[in-house]
């Protein structure tokens, strides 16, 4: 035994062989056949799935878009919308802050993008084969699309070159790009981009343009919850964004946070005590967009201020979002109480301050239902409203409020106007039928003074709608816009100076070179002393106790009401010392309502928001024109001489018949109060 050689295993495989009667020579040829062939046909293989891979990147490959588009990358100019009070209302456009390098970021930003969106970013070559297979694990498990495999590189092929199709060729072009971004560029120069150009919601592009959007400052300046909630974003742009919904930002946001305690990136103490600041501006906290509707008017005229421009603009308006606010939610809630009843459906509310600059403008009840603005775009008959124009312009030829006139039956050409409650009052000062909104004597002051002085008055007082000089202009025949009317109600509000509506102030660019300032309008005035007084004192009579008894204040104002046939269109407007505001109600389908007047639904309406536009604000009697302004009266141009037999200050008697060939206008019916 001891003398036996000691076997191992390959002899064992010798032996085997041997059993077989066949010789060890003759057992090695076949097996060295058999791996020449396996050898052979695994080079073809290769070489064919070579060659189908490169047929299928040149494919795909083929349309690659234009890849120098990451130099010369194109977007809408971002126009940002600022309230007087420097908050921002609006943004139009794509929002794109400054492009920051990496080091200019706090850490935390970049940590939390990778552990949210790319955890072995700085692994992997452009792809993440594992995260495919996690991806795709998850997917089959619950049975839907739940979780994707892209890396951040993909996403940024994607952004910059790709559109979002979810199809084979786009996702092979993504791969493709994905590899050529991982070859041109080092890890940091891909992350810089991403960070810089991918889409953060609400319009913004890139890290600084959110951070200044959400959180109202550089995203150098970002702490860890704001890192994470910006991280948080990037994976549902308009459900995770703070303005879309702020609670289900803040979850995001704590997983986010998780997230980097998983990957390392954070210690769970850090974790913990990430809580949002409450020292900075936060869009967490805006209740909801305001102001959509002026935001639409300004943005009309935003061009024709500057001209054609790409560069980023901030457009500081006049508008004072707490009077916005105000405004829409009085609007919505007297319709909602009234509306449905009386068949009034939509309105429009204009505020202004005395010289024209625009504090809140409602131009509809709902304006994601209708973008139609109704206080700017809707040409509506004034009635009554339009009166104040009438009475100014016979002030200017001579007549004073106490001048007295015949209310009665009167004809003048082939039209006989009459009043809303069909009775006559005999004879009433100016002062008495301003008040009580007497049609008989209105017709008989635009016929007296000429209703191409009225015409002339209305339009140096801001109408710029079409009038026609014809008799029925007295009772507001012809149609205005809100806007325009409440303007012309704001120059008697601003001591007789012209004051025309606008909404902006200044526009600048982004890197804050001034392209725009409002100056002064300086157009001169429409009334002088005398006659500001006067018609403060008239429509202040039509508050305390005439038709617009249902719109008195607890401090000085003066307005009046406006009716139009059928009930079609109620107004009322009116100014204090130191708002003007004009309400609107009726129907865009222009039906009648059930006998809303202007005395009713809108002076109420006006009523209400004044009161709370006004809380805190002292009272303060209505303006008059300095001396200076007085002792220069452009408006004495205005004066004529009456028509004889008709003086000012002579009353009229009886039934008063006055020749007009000119016939009244199409659609032209009974006026009320």
């Amino acid at each position: 035994m001891a003398g036996r050689p000691r076997r191992d295993s390959r002899d064992i495989d010798i032996v085997r062989e041997d059993r077989g009667g066949n010789g060890p020579g003759r057992a090695k040829r076949p097996r060295r056949r058999w791996l020449r062939r396996l050898v052979y046909w695994s080079a073809v293989l290769l070489v064919w799935v070579a060659i189908a891979g490169a047929s299928v990147t040149a494919y795909y490959a083929y349309d690659l878009p234009d890849i120098r588009s990451l130099e010369a990358p194109t977007r809408r100019p971002a126009i940002t919308l600022a309230a007087a009070d420097g908050t921002v209302f609006a943004t139009y456009g794509d929002l794109v802050g400054e492009t920051l390098r990496l080091d200019e970021l706090p850490t935390t930003l970049p940590l939390a993008v990778m552990a949210t969106e790319d955890r072995r970013f700085q692994s992997h070559p452009g792809i993440d084969p594992i995260g495919l297979a996690r991806a795709a694990i998850a997917n089959l498990r619950a049975g839907s699309v739940r979780q994707g495999g892209s890396t951040i590189t993909q996403q940024l092929a994607k952004n910059l070159f790709l559109t979002s199709e979810r199809t084979l060729k786009r996702k092979v072009q993504e791969t493709i790009l994905a590899l050529w971004l991982e070859r041109k560029f080092t890890k940091a120069q891909i992350l810089t981009l991403y960070l810089n150009r991918v889409y953060l919601g609400a319009g913004t592009y890139g890290v600084d343009a959110a951070a200044r959007k959400y959180f109202g400052v550089s995203a150098r300046q970002l702490d860890l919850w704001e890192s994470a909630m910006l991280a948080g974003i990037l994976k549902a742009p308009s459900r995770f964004n703070p303005i879309a919904d702020p609670d289900t930002a803040e979850r995001r946001t704590r997983q986010v946070l998780a997230n980097m305690v998983d990957a390392g990136f954070l210690e769970a103490s850090q974790a913990d005590q990430a809580r949002p600041s409450a020292k900075r501006p936060t869009s967490i906290a805006n209740t909801g967009p305001i102001g959509r509707y002026f935001a639409d008017w300004v943005m009309d005229q935003v061009q024709g201020f500057v001209g054609f421009t790409d560069r980023d603009l901030v457009v500081v308006t006049t508008l004072d979002p707490r009077l916005q606010r105000l405004a829409e939610d009085k609007v919505a809630l007297a319709l909602d109480m009234e509306g449905g009843a009386l068949n009034a459906r939509q309105a429009a509310l204009v505020a202004m301050a005395p010289d024209g600059a625009v504090r809140a403008l409602v131009g509809g009840v709902e304006y994601a239902q209708s973008q139609f603005n109704r206080a700017t775009q809707a040409l509506r008959q004034p009635g009554s409203a339009f009166k104040p124009m009438v009475y100014l312009a016979a002030l200017q030829a001579g007549y004073k409020p106490e001048d007295r006139f015949m209310d009665g039956p009167i004809t003048i050409g082939n039209w006989s106007p009459r009043n809303y409650e069909g009775t006559y009052r005999g004879m009433v000062s100016l002062r008495e039928a301003l008040a009580y909104s007497i049609n008989t004597v209105a017709a008989q002051l635009a016929e007296r003074v000429g209703p191409r002085k009225v015409v002339a008055v209305a339009e140096r007082m801001g109408i710029t709608s079409t009038l026609r000089p014809d008799a029925s202009i007295a009772l507001g025949t012809y149609e205005v816009t809100p806007l325009e009317l409440t303007a012309a109600y704001a120059s008697l509000a601003n001591a007789g100076e012209i004051a025309l509506a606008y909404g902006i102030r200044e526009i600048r660019d982004t890197a804050g070179n001034v392209l725009y300032t409002r100056k002064g309008s300086g157009l001169g005035t429409v009334a002088g002393r005398a006659e500001v007084a006067a018609m403060n004192d008239m429509m202040g009579a039509a508050i305390a106790g005439g038709t617009a008894k249902a719109a008195k204040l607890d401090r000085p104002a003066a307005g009046k009401t406006g009716t139009t046939q059928d009930f079609r269109d109620a107004w009322f407007l009116g100014y204090t010392a130191d708002l003007v505001a004009g309400v609107w109600v009726g129907n865009d389908d222009n039906k009648p309502m059930k006998h809303v007047t202007g005395g009713g639904l809108p002076a109420r309406m006006w009523r209400d928001f004044m009161l709370a536009a006004h809380a805190g604000l002292p009272p303060r009697p209505l303006p008059l024109p300095t001396a200076a302004i007085a002792a220069v009266d452009p408006a004495q141009a205005y004066r004529t001489a009456p028509i004889p037999g008709t003086q000012p200050g002579v009353p009229t008697t009886g039934r008063a018949t006055v020749s007009n060939p000119e016939s009244r206008p199409a659609g032209f019916g009974r006026d009320s109060n």
